[in-house]
Order: C-alpha cells, then sequence, then structure tokens
C-alpha cells in the first residue's frame, strides 16, 4: 500500500485562480454599474426639464370622446339579473318558434317530461342485404 503524500507547505494552488483577473472583473462591473447609474441621473434630468411633470404627453389626451359601443356596464348586477329574468321567461315558458312550420318552444321541464315518456327518436333500420357478421379466427386456425 502506497503511503499518503503529506503537504508540507500549507497554501493553494496558484495555478488555478488569479487573483488580479478576479479584481480586475469585480472593479469592471462595478464601474459598469456606476456609469449606468450616472447615466441615467443626467437622463432623467434631461427629460424633467424639457417637458414639466402635469402636463399631457399628447395634444390628443385632453379630447374626451365616448367610446364605441360596446361599452363597460354601468350596472353589472342589474344587466345579469335582467338576462337571466329574460332567459327564464323563454325557458320555462310556451310560444312558437315558427307558426307556419308549427314548431313550438316548451318549458324545459315539460320537455324533460316527454322526453322520459317517449324516448328518444331511433333512426330507421338500413334497407338491403345484411351483413355478413364478423368471423375471428380460433387458436387452432392462429397457429
Amino acid at each position: 500500500m502506497p503511503e499518503p503524500i503529506e503537504n508540507l507547505v500549507a497554501g493553494h494552488e496558484r495555478r488555478d485562480v488569479e487573483v488580479g483577473r478576479l479584481v480586475l472583473f469585480g472593479a469592471a462591473i462595478s464601474l459598469t454599474v456606476a456609469l449606468s447609474l450616472i447615466a441615467m441621473w443626467l437622463l432623467f434630468g434631461y427629460f424633467a426639464s424639457h417637458q414639466p411633470p402635469g402636463s399631457p404627453a399628447s395634444p390628443l389626451a385632453g379630447a374626451r370622446e365616448i367610446p364605441p359601443a360596446p361599452r363597460l356596464q354601468l350596472t353589472p348586477q342589474a344587466d345579469l339579473a335582467q338576462k337571466r329574468r329574460a332567459e327564464d321567461a323563454v325557458l320555462y315558458s310556451y310560444g312558437w318558434i315558427d307558426r307556419s312550420a308549427g314548431i313550438v318552444r316548451i318549458p324545459v321541464d315539460r320537455a324533460i317530461e316527454l322526453l322520459a315518456q317517449r324516448g328518444l327518436p331511433v333512426r330507421a333500420p338500413v334497407r338491403g342485404p345484411a351483413a355478413a357478421p364478423v368471423s375471428r379466427p380460433t387458436a387452432e386456425e392462429i397457429r
């Protein structure tokens, strides 16, 4: 079994990290941040001197026009209640849909009762030669 090599000199490996380059990189970042802050301070000062706060940014900003329809609701709860009353009047009453064709509207509850009594409509059977039943191969035929 080989004997462990002891590190006789305490410290770190000098070839992996160059401290000077790390310090230079940190200084470059700090300088960039400082120059950005100064540039923003000067830019905001320029904006403040050329357009005083409080005035409209656009000459059209002062014009008040009524927007085209549809507009925002002033009383959405009342509008919803009115819409539901109108829908309930249609859903729970009798009425003509097309008088000339004899199509009427009936209440939902009555339609459910009629459907339960009469059942769902069924399609007429297909006329013509009957389709041959599908045969499946047996285990012996597969082998």
